[in-house]
């Protein structure tokens, strides 16, 4: 995995972050979700680095990023924190604009960033999420029961934590399995790291961190900024067979958040960069544009359908 792309560690104000660089062209930088780490773009990234410069980070307590002490208020691992994180990285990289594309947990991270960034940032694609502050404010029994993990994790350390140690190997592929809608996009190489990763205690703990974080003081963020709209141009991704399909009007979701929004739903449940690798890379080519002009030639024939 990332055979073309090297290897870093960069120290920022708050922590020492682990990434792999590729490619050339303007600079993009992909975010990884729960419970993996930067390996979930280990197919995407390759088909982008042909005209990009991709720089796949983990986030803070994510892989082998640092995992600082927690706090009682959870602002280690708030999503403010960890955006700081990755501006201050790509500011190292040389870099004092570029895009994004968060997945998951990172496109949490990639919406405070947004806020509190946003002459950082070209364009942004969030992939499979709608906010936060929407999610808690729309909890009823079929989002809980799809949603379990938000209220497990929350709990009072070291509650979660104890629980998740006992056996994090059956704990991660349990949720890998649970949230996709097709488990043959895991390799092995990248499920091996995974494990790798999610076996260390801290990883456990800081990852409860950043779910405690998402229900106390990101909260607290995010109203702080309830009337400011994202204002750069917003891509937003999600799987058409994921639990944010049958939940809501994703795309409309944003539009309460951001001005200039537009998206779609891809044929995959909630992991599209390993569920459908090529028509993510297609998505996001067309929308950070192709420089290089490799686009939807880099793809087979799936990509017809999958045009703007």
């Amino acid at each position: 995995m990332f055979e073309q792309f090297t290897h870093h560690r960069i120290a920022t104000s708050g922590a020492t972050i682990k990434l792999v660089k590729g490619g050339q062209g303007p600079p993009l930088l992909l975010l990884h979700g729960y419970p993996q780490t930067h390996v979930m773009w280990h197919q995407v990234a390759p088909l982008l680095s042909q005209s990009f410069t991709v720089i796949c980070s983990d986030l803070r307590g994510y892989g082998d990023s640092d995992k600082p002490p927690s706090d009682p208020e959870h602002l280690t691992y708030s999503k403010r924190a960890t955006a700081q994180d990755q501006v201050e990285v790509m500011a190292s990289l040389g870099f004092e604009r570029f895009s994004v594309a968060g997945h998951d947990r990172g496109g949490r991270v990639l919406h405070r960033l947004l806020l509190d960034h946003p002459q950082r940032v070209e364009k942004a694609a969030v992939l499979d999420i709608v906010p936060t502050r929407k999610i808690f404010q729309t909890v009823d029994q079929e989002l809980a029961t799809a949603y379990e993990h938000w209220f497990f994790l929350i709990q009072p350390y070291d509650f979660p934590e104890r629980l998740i140690g006992a056996d994090p190997a059956f704990y991660l592929k349990t949720k890998l399995h649970k949230w996709s809608a097709d488990s043959t996009g895991f390799t092995e190489d990248a499920m091996a790291e995974y494990i790798r990763c999610f076996s260390d205690r801290a990883v456990i703990h800081a990852t409860c961190e950043d779910y405690r974080a998402a229900a106390s003081i990101d909260l607290v963020h995010d109203e702080v900024d309830i009337n400011y709209k994202i204002q750069c141009p917003l891509l937003v991704l999600w799987g058409a067979r994921g639990v944010m399909q049958r939940r809501y009007d994703v795309l409309e979701t944003w539009r309460e958040r951001a001005v200039n929004v537009q998206g779609q739903a891809l044929d995959c449940g909630h992991f599209l960069p390993e569920e459908a690798p090529q028509q993510t890379a297609i998505a996001l080519l067309n929308f950070f544009g192709s420089p290089s002009g490799i686009n939807r030639q880099t793809t087979n024939n799936t990509q017809q359908t999958m045009d703007y």
